[in-house]
């Protein structure tokens, strides 16, 4: 690819008095219109073909504009949900069972104590967090966490009153737990929103062991779901009413879905999903849909082996939008609105194993589009924001919170 092409790397500048940096990054001079390669080079695990064109590696778009990356916050403790509260400062869950107020620079932290117990061994925690619509008024906060029992865990919501002096959530509550309970430490989901009408969504994993992955294809428990409920834990008005279903169930056949999002114009909603050796996903889910996992999948086995029958497709079974393999490990996303002209209502994915974060440009929704932000950071993004003063902003497991703006 021509330099030109490339994002140029400007001197790491470094304050006085504070231990942020910011890093430059020059936007693209190549011609509007015209088609980039995918960024991704590497071979694929799989031989399994897509369903249509366009739902891998589509062509590549790099950013026109000069923005910069700059970290405004570190030593986080393992980072999970980010949210903004409603006069910009940031709320943040930690794994370890608290939840931390970070100012709008940055440079000031207050801990939020007084949360139910969690079990954070493994990809176990306090997880996502979500503020009531009605927040400025009840100050009612939920969120979920990996609940130990004594037979195991499993995904729970749970609501609460942040204090006046936010130090502490007061009378916090169980609303839901996805059960069955399972001795594990992987695949609890548990990204969480509210959509126009006040219900909430709840992602589930299905818990990734061999004994509990067929239960994303069981509909009497709550294991590899999307669940809409309303602030009681109930389930919501409207849901799918299909026989042998839980009330409570939206969408199902789901494997590990760290991300979930609404279309800012559209109002559709949008998951990522981590899939196994390959086959990550985007999914637009609709109720009542059946997303296939573990019957149909793009990936393998991490060992190499055939994931059931091999079969990326069957009758009955919904596709993906959009997969990726090799993997990148997508966690949290967000619709960008911002600040960046280019960047409106695309796609922002948090990535793992990946260490960037991933724009991907849809219409109609298809993705048109992808670009690689970041990738010089060679951080694990947790989760990404759209944030309250239209600028992006990511958290990485090594607990950086980075805000990404116009240069």
């Amino acid at each position: 690819m021509n330099s030109a092409f490339k994002f140029l790397a400007v001197a790491t500048l470094f304050l006085a008095g504070c231990q942020n940096n910011t890093k430059s990054q020059n936007g693209s001079s190549e011609a509007v219109g015209t088609a980039l390669p995918n960024p991704e080079s590497d071979k694929r695990n799989t031989d399994i073909p897509a369903a249509y064109e366009g739902q891998t590696r589509v062509k590549g778009v790099k950013t026109s504009v000069p923005y910069e990356a700059q970290v405004i916050a570190s030593g986080l403790g393992k980072p999970w949900g980010i949210i903004n509260l409603p006069d910009g400062r940031f709320l943040i869950t930690e794994k370890s069972g608290s939840m931390i107020i970070v100012s709008k620079d940055g440079k000031t932290k207050l801990t939020v104590d007084g949360f139910p117990k969690v079990d954070d061994k493994g990809q176990g925690g306090l997880l996502d967090v979500a503020l009531d619509p009605d927040f400025k008024n009840n100050r009612m906060i939920y969120w979920t966490f990996s609940e130990p029992v004594s037979n195991g865990n499993h995904t729970a919501v749970a609501k609460g009153k942040l204090s006046a002096d936010e130090k502490s959530v007061e009378n916090p509550v169980v609303i839901f737990r996805a059960v069955p309970t399972y001795d594990g430490d992987k695949h609890y989901g548990s990204r969480i929103i509210f959509d126009k009408d006040g219900n909430l969504f709840v992602t589930t994993g299905e818990r990734s062991d061999m004994a509990t992955r067929h239960l994303a294809q069981d509909q009497s428990g709550y294991l590899g779901k999307i669940l809409k409920i309303n602030k009681e834990g109930k389930a919501a008005a409207g849901n799918p009413n299909i026989p042998s279903w839980k009330p409570e169930i939206y969408a199902t056949g789901i494997r590990n879905p760290q991300g979930i999002a609404f279309h800012p114009t559209t109002g559709a909603l949008w998951q990522a999903e981590m899939g196994p050796k390959g086959g990550d996903e985007v999914n637009l889910i609709k109720p009542g849909i059946n997303y296939g996992w573990p019957t149909i999948t793009y990936g393998e086995e991490y060992s190499g082996k055939t994931i059931g029958e091999g079969i990326g497709q069957k009758d009955g079974l919904e596709q993906p939008v959009y997969f990726w393999d090799p993997s990148v490990s997508p966690s949290g996303i967000d619709f960008y609105t911002g600040n960046i002209a280019e960047w409106k209502n695309n796609l922002m994915i948090a990535c793992l194993s990946g260490k960037k974060i991933i724009r991907l440009v849809i219409e109609n929704d298809k993705v048109t589009g992808e670009e690689w932000l970041l990738e010089d950071e060679n951080e694990r993004f947790r989760d990404v924001l759209n944030g309250h003063d239209g600028n992006l902003y990511g958290i990485t497991d090594s607990g950086k919170l980075y805000k990404v703006s116009p240069k």
